[in-house]
């Protein structure tokens, strides 16, 4: 992988890990539309780091959020009473929430590691994705806010970030897809959506470093990778803010179509 390489790939993670259109989708079809022939270690180390840029993105977005929820959680704790306030509850609730989706990804793991080599099941992936967009806006009723959710919300989302594990099913789609189907207007099914992406991603992160550190000559080609990284954690912590405020004027429709476009080219390109 070149420079130029690792700050485009940067750039492209750190918009779609936050919209709606499958960040490790792209991260396989877009070598793949421009025929860059990337070695599996490096692009594994790449994904890797460029996640952690990320999840750095959306800790420095909802630093605020965050500090709230944890201080509610700890007092909670010390009081015995760990559901008494909002955020306390909010906070375990981001914890419930990850639980199906940690239990899938450790059984699933051989699985999910095939589909990330093969474009044409990431191209059919992205239409599902388009087509779960589409049933969120036309099943949600959109009435509800981020501070009138229960654990059954949370467990149902939870199980719609399952989805997310396979490239072309957008992790941040799917999670904003299923609060909107429990009724939750646009801006607080994504603003939930992003919150609980820190515990998955912290433990998927925690997961991937261990097997980061087997691989050989990693300090010769990690130089090439830090563009990569800063452009990813500045992106996305752009993306979010857009993405809220797009929210509240526009619908999934949008991103809908994209991913069905762009899964037809892919389909296009691999000559189906």
């Amino acid at each position: 992988m070149t420079v130029i390489q690792s700050i485009f790939l940067g750039i492209v993670q750190g918009l779609t890990e936050f919209l709606p259109i499958s960040s490790s989708g792209h991260l396989v079809i877009v070598p793949f539309l421009l025929s860059w022939e990337i070695p599996p270690y490096e692009a594994f180390v790449f994904d890797v780091l460029v996640q952690v840029a990320t999840l750095i993105a959306v800790l420095a977005f909802f630093w605020k959020d965050y500090y709230v929820i944890l201080r509610g959680m700890i007092r909670g704790l010390r009081r015995r009473k760990p559901f008494e306030t909002q955020p306390a509850r909010l906070g375990w609730y981001l914890l419930l929430s990850s639980i199906p989706a940690g239990i899938a990804g450790l059984l699933l793991k051989d699985v999910v590691e095939r589909a990330f080599a093969n474009p044409l099941m990431t191209a059919i992936a992205l239409f599902g994705t388009a087509i779960l967009l589409i049933i969120a806006e036309r099943v949600g009723k959109r009435q509800r806010i981020l501070e009138s959710i229960t654990w059954s919300d949370a467990l149902i989302i939870g199980l719609y970030q399952i989805l997310a594990l396979f490239p072309g099913l957008s992790r941040s789609g799917s999670t904003i897809a299923g609060g909107m189907t429990r009724d939750l207007n646009r801006p607080a099914a994504a603003r939930f959506s992003f919150l609980m992406a820190v515990p998955i991603m912290l433990a998927a992160g925690v997961s991937a470093t261990f097997d980061l550190m087997s691989i050989p000559n990693l300090e010769t080609i990690l130089p090439v990778y830090i563009p990569g990284f800063i452009a990813a954690a500045v992106v996305g912590y752009l993306a979010i803010g857009w993405l809220l405020s797009f929210l509240t004027r526009y619908s999934l429709y949008f991103f809908a179509a994209y991913c069905a476009v762009v899964g037809l080219i892919i389909l296009l390109a691999a000559g189906l």
